[in-house]
């Protein structure tokens, strides 16, 4: 069935799917791997902000203490955090501060998480914390100015409802955590933007008696967070893992959970921001690196920006080593790129919709179309895909629409991009190469060669100002479709008629019947 897009759009697209994006810990930014990879992000994308753990953990050396003649000296040292900031900056992105880990020299015990042991337990004294948060605070604004940092959004811990980031998950002790540094961020300056708690999924039973929390004490919350995943228990196997997926729509559930908790409460209508997406939830499931992960996300990007204020990635790269340094440079990692910026078909995900117009002129279960105001009409298509209970995709799915163009265009130029199975799909092609743990820089080339999608263009009719597209989609294809419309130029003398030199009847009567 050929489906009519109206000529007159619904509104804007909403952008919240570039406000954020995540990152490995805030350590990594130092290397050379990292900052071309994110430089290639936001080229190609543009992400507004970029959020991760371990800004204040002990390999940013943010406070340093030293033992001279029996007695501690402390000093805040901004090292690191500066090249780390300048870098973000320099590059068109901002940092989501999220504050945390605990410093060791603060800490109330040695529990920590990941393999650079970022330590989970509380401050052993409020006030200590407190003190390096608003000379962080500080630091930052004398660096960059009051403005600038106001736009940094501060996000207090990471998932304190999970053991493993949170000693004992202690909700109690997260809470005054929170109050204590929420306090310290508006006594710093009251408009700079502080929020929480940061869940993981299946724990939005802490958003009511957060809300009650802060409502009683007055505590300040100018968003909140929580963080969207779809996959079952982990299914270890050596160096990767595998999990059942919930479908698609989980993941939009998932978005819209904190305003459907917080109805009623005083943080109802407060901006959401998901500061963390994904399929998996695991840095080594191999479904991150697939084209089903692309197709199984392009309804999210599409719809959830009609219920959050931000959904971030996680992560732009695989430059990250919650457990432990990589065994393979396809190993299953949440990177949009792998390392040396070999692109996944989720990254051409997002690069398709960076390229999608101003408006929204129509939205489907396997589509969404968008124009600009110059008569650019744009379409994102995708072969809808379901969780692991679901049937397998179907070989081909087809998508056909009759789309608008611009009023006295008497032809249409249609190009199209795409990733599939096989097309723009370097994880295919490394499978295919053998699966080389270490590719060398040859099969480094063909692997970047492999991931540009497949391109193809034509010259289409317009007739009564609709061009017909008929897309036929390869099995967990996600395609991208450029219409523009076409004023022909006349050349005088010019007939492609006599490319080879002709120019008596016989010759352009062969040419025009070998079809050129």
């Amino acid at each position: 069935m050929r489906i009519t897009v109206p000529a007159q759009p619904t509104g804007p697209l909403p952008d919240a799917w570039r406000a954020c994006v995540g990152t490995g810990r805030m350590n990594l930014a130092l290397r050379s791997d990292y900052r071309d990879s994110l430089a290639q992000v936001q080229r190609d994308v543009g992400f507004r902000h970029v959020r991760g753990h371990g800004l204040l953990s002990d390999d940013m050396a943010a406070l340093r203490t030293d033992d001279v003649d029996g007695r501690t000296h402390t000093r805040y040292t901004w090292t690191y955090v500066d090249q780390v900031h300048d870098f973000f900056l320099s590059v068109g992105i901002r940092p989501f501060l999220e504050l945390g880990f605990m410093p060791s020299q603060l800490a109330s015990g040695d529990d920590t998480v990941f393999w650079w042991k970022g330590n989970i337990t509380p401050p052993r004294d409020h006030g200590e914390w407190v003190a390096l948060v608003q000379a962080l605070l500080r630091h930052q604004i004398d660096r960059y100015g009051l403005d600038e940092v106001r736009r940094w959004p501060v996000e207090v811990w990471n998932e304190p409802n999970l053991t493993v980031f949170w000693k004992d998950a202690d909700q109690e002790a997260y809470f005054r955590l929170y109050e204590a540094t929420a306090r310290a961020v508006k006594d710093v300056d009251a408009d700079l933007q502080v929020g929480g708690p940061a869940l993981s999924p299946g724990s939005d039973e802490w958003f009511a008696p957060f809300a009650d929390f802060v409502t009683r004490r007055d505590v300040p919350v100018d968003f909140v967070s929580r963080h969207a995943y779809t996959s079952g228990p982990a299914q270890h196997v050596p160096f990767g893992t595998y999990q059942t997926l919930m479908p698609p729509q989980s993941l939009l559930d998932q978005l819209d959970a904190p305003r459907r908790h917080l109805e009623g409460t005083r943080l109802a209508g407060l901006p959401v921001h998901i500061t963390e997406f994904n399929t998996s939830y695991r840095p080594d499931n191999p479904i991150h690196d697939t084209a089903y992960n692309a197709a199984y996300l392009a309804p999210v990007l599409a719809a959830g920006g009609d219920l959050v204020d931000s959904f971030s990635y996680w992560t732009f790269c695989d430059v990250f080593e919650e457990t432990n340094v990589p065994t393979s440079f396809f190993h299953g990692g949440f990177g949009m790129l792998t390392h040396r910026q070999v692109a996944k078909p989720t990254y051409h995900l997002y690069t398709f919709m960076a390229r999608m117009g101003r408006d929204v002129l129509a939205r489907g279960e396997d589509h969404l179309v968008c124009a600009d105001p110059d008569g650019r009409v744009t379409v994102l298509a995708w072969q809808p895909v379901g969780g692991t209970d679901a049937p397998e995709a179907p070989a081909e799915h087809r998508v056909s629409l009759s789309l608008p163009v611009r009023v006295g265009a008497s032809a249409a130029f249609v190009r199209r991009e795409r990733v599939n199975e096989h097309d723009g799909n370097a994880f295919a092609a490394w499978r295919e190469l053998g699966r080389p743990q270490s590719p060398t820089p040859r099969e480094l080339d063909l692997l970047r060669a492999c991931a540009t999608p497949a391109t193809s263009h034509a010259h289409a009719p317009v007739h009564d100002g609709r061009v017909d597209v008929d897309l036929v989609l390869s099995r967990h294809e996600v395609t991208f479709v450029e219409v523009l419309p076409v004023t022909p130029t006349h050349h005088e003398g010019l007939d492609d008629r006599r490319l080879l030199g002709g120019d008596d009847d016989r010759l352009v009567a062969a040419h025009e019947r070998a079809g050129a």
